[in-house]
């Protein structure tokens, strides 16, 4: 009998036949994320239903030195959740649900593989906002969410996932499980442990249970769509805002080349305002709208803002965000090299300017567009691959716009975590000194190194 065939009768009396699955078995969504990337039919597909399962998992897995992959959702794009054909896949799918929502601690208490759409149904009916969104909302998993420490649109109000966990149930690679559930804000006993999970992508332990922040409902929101003269403009814009009227729920930077695109793609293909300015800001404001209508009129002023739409309607707002979301779209309508970095606020412009350049030298006549939330730092490239030589130099173009972000001291990842894609260029952001401490960490936390080998640190 061969080491992984023991180790897979170990895991099916521990687990039960069903939660073992392997071969044709297996659903071929687990065999890579979004991204398509690598994809393998894993060794063995691991469901648990409880904690208990988990470590007694892990526990067999570590004790034989099998690699095992957790896996939520699947939604990734970095492909850190993608297992190689030798590796065992640990899904979380069936620890899903709420366990309780807490009105006085404005807490809700999640299993691991509850979506986040399932969550923030839950806060609403209970009247209060999980304010966590992205588009994936119906398929990702909150313990995905956790383990990348997933942004979204909302980021400039409330944070980062980091910013809404409170306390979390983590499983060891040896099986042991740490409790370190918690429902107050404040909370100071030492080491907080649950930090070295959040954004770990699976590589220190598997995230079963948590503990998560609820927000107020906010009220009604107004939709606004500026034209800005330049890059500077925009943060004084933001800035403006926050003084005046309160900081946005979202805010939305879109270069000329990605309006326009946008707006091409649209079924009905009107601009709500000329396609021939610079820049353009898409934002939400929950605050008095006749205090935003004074805060706009002072920036038109001031030549801040040179033109603008104020959504009437939730109709005509949907309308303004379809043209923000044509990102949905650039699978079916190009070959999108996707970039997702992060810049101090005030380097941004001059980040867009100097890859633009770089490309155009490099590339003559590529096809790029820029859009950014900036109010939290971040900023997407897409560059279309049917505009390059073929077949497209992809690791060049990733080289070229890696370098410019290391040299502005930025983040190769603002949101979604290093995995196997962005592996080879973690360098530009993180220095020799810094990769050996996070190594030295998972060294600690799985010193046999079975928990989702070769992401992050390779």
């Amino acid at each position: 009998m061969s080491d992984l065939q023991h180790t897979l009768n170990q895991l099916r009396a521990a687990l039960g036949e069903t939660a073992v699955l392997t071969g044709a078995a297996i659903n071929q969504r687990h065999y890579s994320d979004w991204t398509g990337h690598a994809p393998a039919c894993p060794a063995a597909l691991l469901l648990p239903t409880s904690t208990q399962q988990v470590a007694d998992a892990l526990r067999i897995c570590n004790a034989a030195g099998q690699s095992v992959v957790p896996q939520g959702g699947m939604t990734g794009l970095a492909g850190g959740a993608v297992p190689r054909k030798t590796d065992v896949a640990l899904s979380l799918e069936r620890l899903r649900g709420i366990e309780e929502i807490d009105s006085a601690a404005a807490t809700v208490s999640v299993w691991a593989g509850t979506t986040l759409q399932e969550i923030q149904q839950a806060a609403l009916d209970a009247g209060f906002l999980f304010p966590l969104d992205l588009g994936a909302r119906g398929s990702c998993q909150i313990g995905g969410n956790i383990a990348t420490n997933a942004g979204g649109n909302a980021v400039i109000r409330y944070g980062m996932t980091r910013d809404l966990v409170l306390g979390l149930e983590v499983v060891l690679a040896d099986g042991r499980v740490l409790n370190l559930l918690n429902k107050m804000i404040k909370n100071n006993c030492g080491y907080d442990l649950k930090q070295c999970f959040i954004g770990s992508e699976g590589t220190l332990g598997v995230i079963t249970r948590a503990i998560l922040k609820l927000a107020p409902l906010p009220g009604e929101t107004t939709t606004l769509l500026c034209a800005l003269p330049d890059y500077a403009s925009a943060v004084s814009l933001l800035r403006r805002l926050q003084r005046s009227a309160g900081t946005p729920q979202a805010y939305e930077l879109m270069w000329q080349d990605f309006f326009r695109l946008g707006v091409s793609w649209l079924e009905n293909p009107t601009a709500p305002l000329s396609q021939d300015y610079p820049l353009y800001v898409l934002f939400e404001s929950a605050g008095p709208r006749e205090l935003l209508e004074q805060t706009l009129e002072a920036a038109l002023e001031a030549g801040e803002v040179l033109d603008a739409v104020l959504a009437s309607s939730q109709t005509q707002a949907r309308a303004l965000w379809k043209i923000r979301e044509a990102t949905g779209e650039f699978p079916l309508r190009m070959t999108p090299l996707n970039f997702d970095v992060s810049l101090p606020i005030g380097q941004i412009g001059d980040f867009a300017e100097l890859c633009r350049k770089r490309l155009e030298q490099r590339w003559p006549g590529n096809h790029s567009v820029y859009f950014g939330h900036i109010g939290d730092s971040n900023l997407h490239l897409t560059v279309d691959c049917n505009s390059l030589p073929q077949p497209a130099p992809i690791l060049e173009i990733e080289e070229l716009v890696y370098t410019a972000v290391g040299e502005m001291g930025g983040s190769v990842s603002a949101e979604h975590g290093i995995g196997l894609l962005k592996r080879e260029f973690l360098h530009h952001s993180v220095n020799a000194q810094a990769r050996q401490a996070m190594q030295q960490l998972k060294d600690c936390y799985d010193p046999r190194g079975i928990l989702n080998p070769g992401k992050i640190l390779g």
